[in-house]
């Protein structure tokens, strides 16, 4: 995935992201989630540990840093391990 979800003119999204691409949703406080498709003219997103999605403008969708990947991965490992095993 590329740096930028937005173009350079800041006028929308160059690229809908791949299914499950984290992305970090700064029109509802930098929330992290992974992307699960179009929901009109938003983006569905839903929390990496789990939960319910919320819908995103495209425009305030972002890749995460680093520090975000690296803790959205640590909640989906830590929720995980919370669910116990899979039968």
């Amino acid at each position: 995935m590329p740096e930028e979800i937005n173009s350079p003119d800041g006028q929308g999204p160059s690229h809908i992201p791949a299914l499950g691409a984290l992305v970090v949703d700064t029109g509802h406080g930098n929330r992290t989630g992974e992307f699960r498709g179009l929901a009109g003219p938003y983006w569905s997103l839903r929390p990496v540990s789990g939960g319910p999605e919320w819908e995103a403008a495209p425009e305030h969708v972002r890749t995460p840093t680093s520090a975000e990947r690296l803790t959205a991965e640590n909640a989906r490992i830590n929720a995980r391990s919370r669910r116990g095993p899979a039968w």
